[in-house]
């Protein structure tokens, strides 16, 4: 394959940028923001709220599908096609979730752009990191905390205002016009990056991997409102426990594998992508059982239930700004250790009784979750990709996604196992389950404290001759105009 070079109207680093930041935030939006939507929704179609969670359950299966494929599909067809074709696969199906004349079809939807979604983020980042050198990933700070961190918390408050003054609709028309603009930038502003995959497709490890992440999924998202033991949650767990271990036997001895797990292997890498599904484990289950505990236990409304965690947004903008000051001084390990026991600690104090109870208190405890938390997301985003080089870049961003995807998916699981299985108005009157379920979100992220000291001491230091020496416009190409094909 021979070298290609595209010259965009619109610088590429530039480019990437806004297109990462507008498609990742649909993606991150979308991941929370049906939450408080669910018993409007379960309502207007006359289902149960049981069959309403199938929305959600359908969004996060279809994401882990297609999680195991990114890195490859990348790779191998160029990851400005892949992307912007998932970035119009997903704007495309949320104006079908928008018009959806049942729960079915909106459930098919919803499935569709959680595929989608599975490959927008590490590919996103993919091209993200490709874009800047380690010792320059410290200025993405502010990008990264908006889709990952920031919106996710953005999304009870949004869906409960749009679901209360609009309708439930609004929840995915709302991504139509950003993901039509996003494509259009992306075709005329991204450049092209075919790295070339080693070997032929690994078709073993897909039939593995793929049945196993989605099988796993599904047993996490219906297993604690529908109990375990129900054969189809039972069947899915086993099988896809079984499957996962095969997959990972199955790419350690592979020559090409599908994915490359010996990446895992690495200190830095390794270490980061374990704390990435920790404390994804803890944001996630938090985020998803106070606004319940808000909307079931102490009757507030749905709006009221969102604005509940709404706080820790300004605390993750904050910290998006002090962690590329912080980082270079103090290093990722003396930067998240502290901070993710301070977050342990602040979300051991909001299980205290009579402390969710009052509203001032949550506040203020949620706009220290975001500050602490979001300090130690950011760093751990930014470092635990120090020793990738940009050939295994895509395989990386992969494995990184999966292991906070699962680790998500398992404490919101964790967190519905502890409240009873989701069945919100039995427990109505007893908010015991309710901060007994944050405790154990308190408990992940003191974990995520303990393998943090893994971490490096030092951050990443740029190399003794950078890009930034590369001539001025009209003396040659810039560092970021280079040919982008490789083969």
């Amino acid at each position: 394959m021979s070298g290609l070079l595209i010259r965009p109207r619109i610088r590429p680093r530039v480019a990437v940028v806004l297109v990462y930041t507008a498609a990742m935030c649909m993606n991150g939006l979308d991941s929370t923001i049906v939450n408080p939507a669910l018993y409007t929704i379960a309502g207007d179609f006359g289902r149960p709220l049981s069959a309403a969670n199938t929305v959600e359950t359908a969004f996060l299966v279809a994401l882990a599908v297609g999680l195991p494929v990114a890195g490859w599909l990348g790779d191998r067809f160029g990851t400005k096609r892949v992307f912007l074709g998932a970035l119009t696969a997903f704007t495309i199906a949320s104006a079908v979730c928008g018009l959806a004349p049942d729960l079915d079809t909106l459930v098919v939807a919803r499935a569709v752009q959680g595929l989608a979604g599975g490959l927008l983020t590490p590919v996103g980042m993919t091209l993200l990191f490709r874009a800047f050198p380690p010792h320059e990933r410290m200025k993405l700070a502010k990008v990264l905390i908006v889709p990952t961190a920031l919106m996710p918390a953005l999304g009870p408050p949004l869906g409960g205002l749009l679901t209360e003054h609009l309708s439930w609709h609004w929840l995915f028309f709302v991504n139509v016009p950003i993901g039509t603009a996003a494509v259009l930038l992306g075709v005329f502003g991204l450049r092209e990056h075919v790295e070339g995959p080693e070997g032929t497709f690994d078709t073993v490890g897909f039939w593995l991997a793929t049945p196993a992440l989605g099988l796993l999924t599904y047993a996490l998202g219906f297993g604690p409102s529908q109990g375990w033991t129900r054969p189809a949650v039972a069947v899915s767990a086993a099988l896809g426990s079984v499957l996962l271990v095969a997959a990972v036997l199955h790419q350690v001895r592979a020559r090409t594998p599908l994915l490359k797990l010996r990446l895992l292997g690495d200190r830095v890498y390794g270490s980061a992508s374990a704390l990435a599904g920790v404390t994804a484990a803890g944001l996630m289950g938090v985020l998803f059982v106070f606004p319940l505990l808000y909307q079931a236990s102490l009757g507030a409304s749905a709006l009221d239930a969102g604005l509940s965690v709404f706080p820790e947004a300004v605390g993750l903008m904050l910290a998006s700004q002090v962690v590329d000051r912080l980082l270079p001084r103090l290093g990722p390990r003396l930067l998240t250790v502290p901070a993710l026991l301070v977050a342990a600690a602040v979300f051991a104090t909001l299980a205290i009784p009579g402390v969710a109870e009052n509203a001032w208190s949550v506040r203020g405890l949620m706009f220290l979750i975001g500050l602490v938390l979001g300090t130690a997301v950011l760093t751990v985003q930014i470092s635990g990709f120090e020793s990738i080089g940009p050939a295994d870049m895509g395989q990386a961003m992969g494995l990184f996604q999966i292991v906070r995807t699962l680790g998500g998916a398992l404490g919101i699981a964790a967190c519905a196992a502890v409240i009873g299985g989701g069945h919100v108005t039995e427990a109505a009157a007893d908010p015991g389950p309710y901060r007994t379920a944050v405790w154990v979100t308190a408990g992940l992220v003191a974990l995520g404290a303990v393998l943090a000291l893994r971490l490096p001491r030092e951050a990443p230091q740029p190399p003794p001759f950078d890009d930034e020496e590369a001539p001025p416009p009209g003396e040659g190409l810039a560092a970021d105009e280079a040919p982008a094909v490789k083969g």
